[in-house]
């Protein structure tokens, strides 16, 4: 087979990673890639939204199944592009992208279909958003409606926190995607990561894992694209994973079927585990970053199947292993993430720290400039472990990240705290 993987962060990384290991595969190409990516695959120069432009090369390369990484094109319809043009792709059209692509759609389709969430609010004015947030009370959750990088969403403890979010989000902090804000009850309890392959009739659970979205140790600071995570998720045991099937994923399939949108690619769900039971925070429609890293490292089927399984309709013929070890990933982000990252540092010691026992490092914003390998966006590095436990991966990871030597580079130095916590009082 020949693919095409879109995107140039660690979560493609991984997922390259993973595709090349496939015996189904005869080529990979990926656009636009990065240099760690590179050892995987062909990198091409495509704009990724000029739709013609990416439907063009599949044509010329003869290109057997298009896996889109990121949100943003899938958002824009490229799926809908390709499949069109007859081009087989891994991922949701851009009705069924909606899910991640408009809280507000995400929100009315969980009060139609009965799925648990928490109450809500949608408002495309300030004066009415801050008039609910009067009458409801802190602590509560103000989101931006659309796209936002992982960084639109404020959880309030106090009021004023809440009113001002409301004010960023309509003066244009958050661009386009704050021109309508969605307003939540805040959810008591610990958040999770789940994840399923989807091919619009049948959805199989793909995995748990749970991140660390502040940027700061003891989850302080603002809110990132994600600081670390790890697989499995502890809060997620075999029947909270058998209720969130039955309570959300199920519902959500029967929900987007009847829409007209029937879901196929992976669906991400951000959830609280409450005392009452898993309640959905957010969808997302593509793997979620850095949390694909640690899926992809305990995954022990040929991931190229399964991708080809979903996009083909076929699910109900796969089943997807994971190892048993606990796979945990650290972000190293440049100096000034998530505000303003500084660019162009040099980084060196890769070859030396990827040489850590059970150590793999994924590049996410990383370029070659006059052959020195440098920082190229906020978040840089995804330095990843297996082991036995939480902690035994935790210690593999930062051995690794000591050997990395990078001064414009900073990481938390806590991720998986909570497991550890768990295990230590086991």
């Amino acid at each position: 087979m020949k693919v095409l993987l879109i995107g140039s962060g660690g979560r493609e990384h991984a997922l390259a990673w993973k595709i090349s290991a496939s015996p189904l595969l005869d080529k990979l190409y990926c656009a636009p890639g990065n240099p760690g990516i590179a050892d995987h695959a062909e990198l091409v120069s495509l704009n990724v939204e000029d739709h013609d432009a990416v439907v063009a090369f599949a044509k010329e390369k003869t290109i057997d199944l298009v896996v889109i990484g990121p949100e943003a094109p899938l958002v824009d319809g490229l799926s809908d592009s390709l499949r069109k043009n007859g081009i087989r792709v891994f991922g949701p059209s851009q009705g069924a992208a909606q899910l991640e692509g408009s809280k507000g759609f995400t929100k009315d389709l969980c009060a139609r279909f009965n799925i648990p969430t928490g109450a809500y609010g949608r408002f495309n004015n300030a004066p009415k958003a801050k008039a609910y947030i009067r009458q409801q009370g802190a602590p509560i959750v103000v989101k931006a409606d659309g796209l936002a990088a992982g960084k639109g969403v404020v959880v309030a403890m106090e009021l004023e926190d809440a009113l001002e979010a409301v004010d960023a989000c309509f003066e244009g902090a958050f661009g386009q995607a704050g021109a309508e804000v969605v307003v939540e009850a805040y959810l008591d309890g610990e958040e999770a990561s789940f994840f399923c392959l989807c091919d619009g009739k049948t959805a199989i659970p793909f995995g748990t894992a749970q991140d660390h979205k502040r940027v700061g140790d003891g989850d302080t600071g603002p809110n990132t694209g994600g600081m670390g995570a790890y697989s499995p998720a502890p809060v997620m045991p075999a029947e909270m994973v058998e209720r969130t099937m039955k309570e959300l994923i199920e519902p959500t399939m029967r929900g987007m079927a009847e829409l007209g949108h029937p879901f196929s690619g992976i669906l991400f769900a951000g959830l609280m585990i409450t005392k009452d039971g898993p309640q959905l925070i957010e969808y997302n429609t593509r793997f979620g970053d850095p949390e694909c890293q640690v899926l992809m490292m305990r995954l022990q089927s040929d991931l190229l199947e399964l991708l080809t399984a979903s996009a083909d309709g076929k699910l109900d013929e796969v089943s997807p292993t994971f190892s048993d070890e606990t796979a945990l990933t650290v972000v190293m982000a440049a100096k000034g993430y998530p505000e303003a990252p500084q660019k162009g540092s040099v980084i060196k010691g890769l070859d030396e720290a990827a040489k850590t026992e059970d150590v793999k490092i994924f590049h996410a914003g990383t370029a070659l400039k006059d052959g020195n390998l440098v920082a190229n966006g906020g978040r840089v590095l995804n330095v990843t472990a297996t082991g036995s436990s939480v902690s035994e991966a935790q210690t593999k990871v930062y051995e690794a990240i000591e050997k990395i030597d990078w001064p414009n580079g900073f990481c938390r130095r806590d991720i998986g705290w909570r497991a550890i916590i768990r295990e230590q009082e086991q």
